[in-house]
């Protein structure tokens, strides 16, 4: 068994790339940290990826102990076919949400199910 084991470990070493790959540089980078929770960061690198971020404290519930982080953000890459990607997204009590030109959207609802989920909502069981 010990030796399956090791032989597994040798050929995962093996299958890792073997290249001369030089790592990339970050070239600009800037964070804040607050007492009141609050915070930003953000960092550019050579290779032209973009972060940023900031967030804030927030009461997300209906009792004074229901606190939050809410934060937003964005990042960009270039892709393999040179195209430069740009994310937005913002996280909050409503989930993550991303938007980008390149993502892909859902189609519209149905009109039937629009007014079925008005219909639920006007007899209080949404």
């Amino acid at each position: 068994m010990k030796l399956i084991i090791a032989l597994a470990f040798l050929a995962v070493a093996l299958a890792a790339p073997q290249g001369d790959k030089k790592p990339i540089e970050i070239i600009s980078s800037n964070s804040e940290m607050n007492a009141d929770g609050s915070y930003s960061f953000a960092f550019e690198s050579e290779d032209g990826t973009k972060v940023q971020e900031s967030g804030n404290q927030k009461q997300v519930g209906p009792k004074p102990e229901d606190i939050g982080t809410v934060s937003r953000g964005s990042y960009s890459y270039t892709s393999p076919d040179g195209v430069v990607l740009t994310i937005n997204w913002v996280a909050d009590e409503n989930g993550f949400q991303a938007t980008g030109d390149h993502l892909p959207t859902p189609p519209p609802m149905p009109e039937h199910v629009v007014k079925m989920l008005a219909d639920l909502k006007a007899a209080g069981l949404l």
